[in-house]
């Protein structure tokens, strides 16, 4: 169901209000540094008689923009929280999906430490709840269930930021009574921490690339990190998004384009008791692709193309999912 106009302004006022806040939240003075031949911003601020210089994000038109109105103003946090906590207190009541208070205090902690300032992106259904605000659109509330929170990030992203979350997520887990949960390591290297007691669930995710190693560090977070293959195509270029909890919590998310197709792939590498979540899978496809053939049926179609030129793995999942779900293939017909 199409969400009503008015729906979809309102959160968007949300996340630009959320997106400016953050810049400004980053006191000091902004630079910007060369790095392999890319620019990114940073803040550079005095704790005491140390220099401390904190990543803002890559270089782009809409970043100088958003630095430019740090430069003039700088916003009253109280005013920040009123008006925010209006906008979601009208999107939760027009029937967008919320976040529950475990989850919420969970991503709301992460994102004060500069988890998704610093390169993690949400993935995983949290990231697919967050798909009704940005396409403007109310997908079937069965399809977006889940207790788990899974964080992606490239191992490679340390070679770029120079910075790091603080307090440690290992403080901070603490404190929300999180803690690692045993897992199969030799070393004893935690990518997954459970809540005490049962709830919320944080795993930690990086791409597979040519090392074939199955555990990474991901330096600027300061965790380790199940790497998974595919994951590189789903985490490229994310977007910024607000969950709904309290004020709103900034994350970032991958396109819903990439995410469309990425679970057309992992369908058919489900094995064991991950087979039950295949038909999760072609449905969260097939309901993103509905929507976008109508509105970005460009972006669907390049990220179609891409995947598929990655090779015949990728085709061949691609292929046996459609085959499961032949109107999944009508539609990208539509637009390839």
């Amino acid at each position: 169901m199409r969400l009503p106009l008015s729906v979809h302004t309102t959160y968007q006022d949300l996340l630009e209000t959320h997106r400016a806040h953050a810049v400004s939240e980053q006191a000091g003075a902004p630079f910007f540094k060369e790095i392999s031949g890319s620019k990114y911003w940073y803040s550079r601020q005095r704790l005491g008689d140390k220099v401390v210089d904190r990543y803002i994000g890559p270089d782009s038109d809409d970043l100088r923009r958003r630095i430019a109105q740090m430069r003039e103003t700088i916003e009253d946090d109280k005013a920040f929280e009123q008006h925010c906590s209006l906008l979601v207190a009208q999107l939760r009541a027009a029937g967008l999906p919320t976040v529950d208070r475990q989850t919420g205090s969970v991503l709301n902690a992460m994102a004060r430490v500069g988890v998704f300032r610093l390169g993690g992106t949400l993935v995983g259904t949290h990231a697919f709840r967050l798909y009704s605000a940005e396409l403007g659109f109310a997908f079937s509330g069965a399809l977006a269930v889940t207790q788990d929170v899974d964080i992606a990030a490239f191992e490679n992203l340390k070679l770029a930021i120079h910075d790091q979350v603080d307090p440690s997520l290992a403080e901070t887990f603490k404190a929300l009574s999180l803690a690692p949960a045993p897992g199969l390591d030799p070393k004893g290297r935690p990518t997954r921490w459970v809540m005490r007691g049962g709830g919320t669930m944080v795993d930690f995710l990086a791409p597979r690339m040519q090392s074939k190693n199955e555990i990474v560090r991901l330096e600027p977070l300061k965790v380790y990190a199940q790497t998974l293959p595919f994951l590189n195509f789903l985490i490229a270029d994310p977007i910024p998004a607000v969950a709904l909890y309290r004020s709103g919590v900034l994350v970032q998310i991958p396109k819903p384009e990439r995410y469309a197709v990425h679970k057309l792939i992992v369908a058919q590498r489900r094995t064991g008791p991950g087979l039950g979540k295949v038909p999760k899978d072609l449905a969260q496809s097939e309901a993103l692709i509905r929507v976008l053939v109508e509105d970005r049926p460009h972006e669907l179609a390049i990220a179609h193309k891409t995947a598929v030129e990655n090779g015949p793995k990728w085709r061949d999942a691609i292929q046996r999912s459609i085959k499961q779900r032949p109107e999944i293939g009508r539609l990208l017909d539509q637009v390839t």
